[in-house]
């Protein structure tokens, strides 16, 4: 009971309208720094219009539509997502319009950008298939803080483990789906705004490079990944594949990336190992790192 109730604290205060706040907060702060210091009237506006397009509209939305379907804030059933979804698209396209054409700020108008279109992509994946909007929501700011703070910006992205154990525990999603939100929230958002910079000629200096902003997502999703594949693979030892195979990746970031990025990825494997011995037999991460036997999802 008191682990539903953890699990709920965290679904709630991840739901992608309200995560998106501090996480823009960070974002807009970030920006607002110039060579002549902080500008306040830059933060306001920037701050302003995420919190308006990015959080408000969307909740509004959701809650409107949740309350009109007499069902949960999660609008469990998928075909029910379609139109929170589409509103959401309107809302960033909207947000990022007024970006381009008052010009405020380069990487804030190629984030809503990037929003309306992986909550597009959403979309189309929720016609068929129920993907995660919460490690989704989640993995859209935090790809946006990597390019902009490197291990700074990837260090919310512990967060992702967490979110996928409440989102299985509380029978929101499947862990397929849950680990697979977050993969390509993370991928879609840092290629999109390296895509979007040069296809709108936006550029934005001091980013975290492409290569190194995909390697600070490996280091997030690589363990979750691997905890879920062993999930759905057959083994007899499922703790010494995993034992094996987290000291070959250690070894690769270790010896092969930026000491920033081995940092993060031994922190999330960390924090997948405690989530998992937190969450004890409720869920199959807990018997993989225990050698326990279990029957494959």
């Amino acid at each position: 009971m008191e682990k539903l109730k953890v699990a709920k604290s965290i679904s709630t205060v991840t739901n992608p309208p309200i995560i998106c706040i501090p996480l823009f907060l960070i974002i807009c702060l970030t920006l607002s720094f110039g060579s002549e210091g902080f500008d306040w009237a830059k933060f306001l506006v920037l701050e302003a219009v995420s919190l308006v397009f990015a959080s408000i509209l969307p909740m509004a939305i959701i809650l409107f539509w949740a309350k009109k379907l007499n069902t949960d804030s999660d609008i469990s059933n998928r075909s029910d997502r379609y139109m929170p979804l589409i509103v959401g698209i309107v809302s960033y396209l909207i947000g990022f319009i007024i970006c381009l054409v008052f010009r405020l700020d380069n990487f804030l108008t190629c984030l809503l950008l990037c929003y309306a279109v992986n909550t597009g992509v959403v979309l189309l994946i929720t016609t068929k298939w129920k993907i995660s909007v919460h490690t989704t929501g989640l993995s859209g700011p935090v790809g946006a803080l990597i390019l902009l703070l490197g291990p700074f910006g990837a260090i919310f992205g512990l967060i992702y483990p967490v979110l996928i154990w409440s989102r299985v525990l509380l029978k929101k999603h499947t862990l397929s789906q849950a680990i697979c939100g977050g993969v390509q929230g993370f991928f879609l958002t840092v290629v999109e705004m390296y895509l979007y910079m040069n296809i709108l000629n936006l550029p934005v200096a001091n980013l975290v490079g492409l290569y190194d902003s995909i390697l600070y997502i490996l280091a997030i999703i690589l363990t979750p990944v691997f905890l879920g594949v062993l999930s759905y693979v057959k083994t007899s030892k499922p703790f010494k594949n995993f034992v094996v195979g987290e000291i070959i990746m250690a070894i690769w970031f270790f010896v092969l990336t930026p000491a920033g990025v081995f940092l993060i990825f031994a922190l999330t494997t960390l924090t997948s190992i405690l989530i998992s011995r937190y969450a004890g037999d409720d869920f199959i991460w807990y018997k993989i790192i225990k050698g326990q036997s279990f029957n494959t999802l």
